[in-house]
């Protein structure tokens, strides 16, 4: 019976074809019975480095502001009156003793011609006196008049002198008055405001029209309160104007206001910049400049590298291909990053991205530029993406 059920089965699979492909199926089987576990393929994880670099600078902060004359005068007639005329506009360049607006002289003439009516009334006096005065001289060297006469005559003499004095004095003043109804610059500058128009009436010394000064430039920045002290000493100061963003202008810190603004809660700060005529007012400018004390022996590292282990702070090190965790201390900060001290040198590859995934002895492959800006692309357009949808 056995023979009979295996002779049925080989006439079943007597055909070449099938023959062939129960044999095969059999020694794929029987090998794969045989052969061992495939290994498990090893964890490379991409990484971000940058190399320790010692740094022995301060820290260093930057604020925005803008391009201000260092001096701008506020001018205004010194006697008031009506505007009649306007001789300058906004943004013109003007020069000592321009021209810039006028006031109807016609009242200030004629207190002018009353005043020189005035003066020659005391010189009539004047002569009067000294004649009089001159009669009694010759009367009294006759004996005909006593010497008090004589004496009152020369007090006569002296008080109409005192009365001429005092009314040139006053043609004078109002020739003074009579040119101060023609208002002019006294500086070399260029306008920047008007204040006052034709036909209005304004009092003496009412502000009319500012005038600065183009010779000497300043940038006016704010800085917060925590920042004040350590700007007093800075030394080194950096501007650079928005329109030409790479050239650097050096700067010195003039100013520092005694007290925060009002309304911003900031210290006004003034920087002065050399003669350049390239650096217009109003320009945007950016004030780089040391806030913090020289720091020595640190090595500057991103704020991500760092590893909170423990309540100690470490840093992944790249070394042979794998990370190690080293520990490191916190000697200060400058811009975004710090500076460490402790187990690590200059020169050495330090994790920057991804610090919390690590273990330590992980393989690692470190990242080229051009690969971390792309990945950074085809992560910013999965998150586009996302949000899209």
């Amino acid at each position: 019976m056995p023979s009979q059920r295996i002779t049925t089965v080989f006439v079943r699979f007597s055909s070449p074809t099938l023959r062939a492909a129960v044999l095969a199926f059999c020694a794929a089987g029987a090998l794969a019975a045989c052969s061992k576990p495939a290994p498990p393929v090893e964890d490379i994880r991409p990484v971000r480095v940058i190399q320790l670099v010692a740094d022995a600078g301060a820290e260093r902060s930057q604020f925005s502001g803008d391009v201000r004359p260092r001096y701008e005068s506020q001018l205004g007639f010194r006697v008031g009156g009506k505007i009649i005329e306007r001789k300058v506009d906004v943004g013109a360049t003007v020069k000592r003793g321009t021209v810039l607006m006028r006031l109807d002289p016609q009242d200030i003439r004629l207190a002018e011609t009353q005043a020189r009516a005035t003066l020659r009334a005391a010189e009539t006096e004047r002569e009067l006196a000294a004649a009089d005065y001159q009669r009694h001289v010759n009367l009294r060297s006759q004996n005909f008049v006593s010497q008090a006469v004589l004496d009152a005559k020369q007090s006569a003499l002296k008080a109409a002198q005192a009365n001429v004095d005092a009314a040139q004095a006053g043609l004078r003043g109002q020739s003074n008055q009579a040119d101060y109804t023609t208002l002019v610059a006294d500086v070399d500058g260029v306008v920047t405001a008007i204040d006052a128009e034709v036909g209005q009436v304004v009092q003496a010394g009412t502000p009319v029209v500012r005038v600065a000064r183009t010779a000497e430039k300043e940038v006016v920045i704010g800085i917060p309160e925590n920042k004040v002290d350590g700007l007093r000493q800075s030394a080194d100061v950096v501007v650079r104007l928005w329109a030409d963003a790479e050239q650097t202008i050096p700067g010195k810190i003039r100013e520092i206001a005694p007290m925060a603004d009002a309304a911003t809660r900031t210290y006004t700060v003034k920087v002065a910049l050399p003669a350049r005529a390239d650096a217009r007012l109003g320009m945007s400018a950016t004030v780089e400049l040391a806030t913090g004390a020289a720091t020595t022996g640190g090595l500057r590292v991103p704020l991500s590298a760092l590893v909170n282990n423990k309540g100690a702070s470490s840093v992944w090190v790249v070394d042979n291909g794998a990370v190690k965790l080293v520990p490191v201390q916190v000697a200060g900060q400058v811009d975004n990053d710090v500076l460490v001290s402790g187990a690590v040198r200059a020169g050495q590859n330090v994790v920057t991205a991804g610090v919390n995934l690590l273990k330590p002895g992980q393989k690692v492959r470190i990242l080229t530029a051009d690969v971390a800006r792309r990945a950074d692309a085809e992560a910013a357009m999965t998150a586009n993406g996302g949000a899209a949808r």
